[in-house]
């Protein structure tokens, strides 16, 4: 029993949650330079855990280059749109005030967090949770999607993907991610990442919810190597064809009409 306990202890120690509604954005943040466990569970520690990453380096695999964690965060913020630069700066020598500055295009001004698009920062902790973690992490995401356009959606599951490849100090971090989504973006860039052999269908498990009377009930979905699922829930989705035929039938009767 002993060695049971301690082995639930270790496994919850490495247990981290993000909820689904992030926090808003500050104009400035304060960090006296202790480590921060996590983002927290609106968001609202992630400059604080950039400011504590500033020795790490991460790489995105097996024998690839190492960024340090910083310019990890920044570049996964312009692949994925939504900046060109990115900077956490100290404002004045002797104060424990940051601010988060952002260059929204290349010839754009430099800005502060607050002066651009909140998509900016609902994600911000996801893309630093995703990489500050511990090695060995399970960490939990509860709809990142939202208030994320589509590209940001579906560029998650590269995110994750990368998070679970991810590399520091020559090891593999070997986290996991558990991610409860309503996104198709979300699962088709997962699929077709399946299917581009970026991501094996071992290293994915996909489970349907459905409400009942007794209780909510999980279905695993069965992805192939090419990222086909075979036993889609009916209509989860609804009908992409049929929106299609109605479409072209009620263009065909506007036509007509003239």
């Amino acid at each position: 029993m002993a060695d049971l306990t301690l082995s639930l202890e270790q496994l919850f120690s490495r247990l981290y949650y993000v909820g689904p509604l992030r926090g808003y954005p500050e104009r400035s943040y304060i960090w006296s330079g202790e480590q921060v466990e996590h983002v927290g569970w609106r968001g609202e520690r992630a400059v604080e855990a950039i400011l504590a990453a500033r020795d790490r380096k991460i790489s995105r695999g097996y024998k690839m280059a190492k960024q340090p964690f910083e310019k990890v965060v920044a570049r996964w913020l312009k692949q994925m749109g939504l900046i060109h630069a990115f900077e956490v700066r100290q404002i004045g020598e002797y104060r424990k005030e940051y601010e988060v500055l952002i260059h929204t295009r290349s010839r754009s001004s430099q800005v502060n967090l607050t002066d651009v698009g909140f998509g900016i920062s609902q994600v911000l902790p996801i893309i630093v949770q995703s990489f500050y973690a511990p090695k060995g992490s399970t960490i939990i995401f509860e709809q990142p999607e939202i208030h994320l356009h589509p590209r940001v959606q579906a560029d998650l599951a590269d995110l994750f993907i990368e998070g679970i490849h991810a590399r520091e100090e020559g090891e593999n971090r070997r986290n996991q991610f558990i991610v409860e989504s309503h996104s198709e973006h979300f699962l088709r860039r997962l699929q077709r990442r399946i299917a581009e052999e970026s991501v094996t269908p071992e290293e994915v498990a996909i489970y349907f919810c459905e409400p009942g009377n007794g209780g909510s009930s999980m279905m695993p979905l069965e992805v192939d190597a090419y990222g086909n699922i075979s036993n889609w829930p009916e209509h989860f989705f609804g009908d992409e064809t049929e929106d299609l035929v109605a479409m072209t039938q009620a263009a065909m009767r506007r036509r007509s009409g003239k």
